[in-house]
């Protein structure tokens, strides 16, 4: 895809970050982790996120990260493929030209290593990794790596492949800055931890669309909000945040890293053999593992 085309289908539909499925042995798993990716594309994702925020990045070493992108794209069909991208430059530009090759249609940039960084330097950053490749590029605002909209716009202005924004900040304020300032030059994807409990408020600051985790375990209820979202139907907005996303908001605060611990044990109940994930995060307790299957009941896949 050109990075115009992959920009159209990031703000076409909801979004989602599969899981990377791993062996008993802690490998990357690609049979099982293509057959979930094909079943999430049947759900009309227009794009899907391989080895991003919730697929373990964080834990990935960056020659596994081709790989998992490549058995994605052998999957998705009409379903495009962005995959994860982070920490220093020089590393970035590397998974960046990486997995261009195998023939993801963007990246997500997420946070550098570590430090905090002046505006000149995260400027700097990104515009050496956009113009390492000819894909579409997407900034990642969160943590040690928040871009201001200044920076934002010089970044536009030299970069005609960066194509979106995501927010995980929860700052309102910069993002609705962001949106004033840069209009259509760019697609606007919510990124906060379980996105849905702020989807209402983003939408109001001009994110049309966000990633969202549980789609990997509960599909047709995550397409169900968001239908119900964009058409500005608060009542059933209401209704599955109460009867699920709060509830499993609750799961997920138990521990830390239960953001992506608690949505692979959905994947695993859902019957795909996505194995544990990788420390420095912690599976879920068996107690835990038992409260979530509760909570899914009826939105478990269909044999």
């Amino acid at each position: 895809m050109t990075p115009e085309q992959i920009k159209a289908a990031l703000g076409s539909g909801l979004l989602s970050f599969p899981v990377t499925h791993f062996d008993k042995e802690g490998r990357f798993a690609p049979e099982s982790y293509k057959a979930h990716v094909e079943w999430l594309a049947g759900y009309k994702a227009p794009v899907l996120f391989a080895a991003g925020g919730t697929g373990e990045f964080f834990s990935l070493k960056p020659d596994e990260i081709p790989a998992i992108v490549a058995a994605a794209k052998e999957v998705a069909g009409e379903t495009a493929i962005v995959s994860g991208c982070g920490y220093g430059t020089e590393m970035a530009i590397d998974i960046a030209r990486s997995v261009e090759r195998v023939g993801a249609d963007g990246i997500l940039l997420l946070p550098h290593y570590l430090i905090d960084a002046p505006q000149d330097g995260l400027y700097a950053h990104v515009k050496k990794i956009c113009q390492s490749v000819g894909i579409g590029v997407m900034v990642y605002n969160r943590d040690n790596s928040v871009l201001q909209a200044d920076t934002l716009a010089r970044l536009c202005d030299a970069c005609p492949n960066l194509i979106g924004f995501k927010d995980g900040t929860g700052d309102i304020g910069l993002v609705r800055q962001v949106t004033a300032k840069m209009g259509d030059r760019l697609m606007y994807l919510g990124g906060m931890p379980t996105a849905e409990l702020f989807a209402e408020a983003y939408l109001g600051a001009g994110f049309t669309t966000y990633s969202s985790a549980v789609f990997n375990f509960v599909p047709g209820l995550a397409n169900e909000f968001y239908a119900a979202l964009r058409s500005g139907d608060r009542a059933t907005c209401e209704r599955i945040l109460n009867d699920f996303f709060y509830p499993f908001m609750a799961i997920r605060n138990r521990a830390k890293g239960y953001a992506v611990s608690a949505v692979k044990a959905g994947v695993r109940l859902q019957g795909f053999n996505a194995g544990p994930v990788r420390s420095p995060l912690a599976d879920l307790t068996g107690a835990e593992v038992e409260m979530l299957d509760a909570l899914i009941g009826s939105h478990k896949r269909k044999a």
